[in-house]
């Protein structure tokens, strides 16, 4: 990864993106892709596309989603302290004592997130699971009305955001699911020779994918794409607790992982693993015997169907503050991916046989 791309992955890392709150990261993409795009738009249900190539070339849809999870404001209690629901799939024993940040329309507002400390619980609430109702936010108001001052219901919160450099290029935050799978696609149409495309590409950054896999519907129903490829990221097994058995050998560090199943046209996979061995990119296989829960379930389904693939990026500890990736994984997913739309052309038949 170059320095202009991590750069853009730093600061897409730290950029807030809850579900339905996709404003920021998009106006940061947008920037980012300016002067390598041939035209940018974004939707009115707030998808970014930025298309490239031979508008006369088979549609090729590049997916990631820039939505991370996040928690929204629903009540402020008189004593200044703030309850939250979540946006999107949380463990709530990930959130007690996270610092985190409110979101509200005068700026970022700096937070804390905890429950009673442990030397008050009683023997019965040491031994249950937390519940998200058990824990309250404190921005140290000094009562409801100056906490509503500053805070509305509706505000979204994160994690305090951040991208923290461990061994090995491997990076360390909240937010890799998705911002891992965001850098890939737009790297790919940065990577493209635009001038010798014969498909007309679009890589589009993917909003709500965390509560249902909503933007990319949507888009896809603009682009009618003919092929699409979903990046996102996949549980890595190469840590303690995790069986390889049921998760497959998946390891950070060692290539992004390329999706067989019901949901993976076997053509376009087929295709991802050529390019990958011709062009010496480290790849991992994984299988999955279901819809898969990302953006490649509702792009293969579109209209009449569209031929898609699924690339994901090994990550350890999803859905936490501290999930890790490997740089060098997203670096060979976005060479992967701009091979693949610089080999497309409308000879290509994906028709499965």
């Amino acid at each position: 990864m170059d320095d202009a791309g991590f750069a853009f992955f730093n600061a897409a890392v730290k950029t807030p993106s809850p579900s339905g709150f996709e404003a920021p990261i998009q106006a940061l993409v947008k920037s980012y892709l300016e002067g390598y795009a041939e035209s940018i738009r974004i939707d009115v249900h707030g998808n970014l596309i930025a298309a490239v190539g031979d508008t006369t070339g088979p549609r090729l849809m590049f997916a990631g989603h820039c939505d991370q999870i996040g928690m929204l404001v629903s009540y402020i209690d008189d004593d200044g302290f703030v309850y939250a629901q979540t946006i999107g799939g949380w463990d709530p024993q990930q959130l007690i004592g996270q610092s985190m940040t409110i979101w509200t329309n005068a700026g970022p507002l700096a937070a804390a997130i905890s429950r009673k400390p442990i030397h008050l619980l009683t023997k019965e609430e040491r031994g249950r699971v937390v519940r998200l109702e058990d824990l309250w936010l404190d921005i140290g108001a000094k009562d409801g009305a100056e906490a509503r001052e500053r805070v509305s219901v509706g505000d979204p919160i994160t994690l305090d955001l951040g991208c923290r450099q461990l061994l090995g290029n491997l990076v360390c935050g909240p937010g890799m699911d998705n911002k891992s799978g965001l850098w890939t696609v737009v790297e790919a149409l940065r990577r493209s020779d635009a001038a010798h495309l014969t498909c007309h590409l679009h890589s589009v950054s993917t909003v709500q994918e965390e509560i249902g896999l909503r933007g990319a519907k949507t888009a896809a129903g603009s682009i009618h794409p003919d092929v699409a490829i979903a990046v996102d990221v996949t549980h890595a097994s190469d840590c303690p607790t995790i069986s390889k058995r049921t998760q497959g050998d998946l390891a950070v560090g060692r290539g992004p992982v390329i999706f067989r199943g019901p949901n993976i046209n076997p053509r376009v996979a087929e295709r991802l693993i050529e390019i990958s061995e011709e062009n010496r990119i480290p790849y991992q296989l994984a299988a999955i015997g279901r819809a898969t829960p990302n953006d490649a379930n509702v792009m293969q389904v579109h209209g009449a169907g569209v031929a898609t693939g699924l690339v994901a990026i090994p990550n350890r500890y999803m859905h936490s503050a501290v999930e890790v990736v490997s740089t060098d994984d997203l670096d060979a997913g976005a060479e992967l991916l701009a091979l693949f739309a610089q080999a497309l052309s409308t000879s290509d038949d994906f028709t499965p046989r």
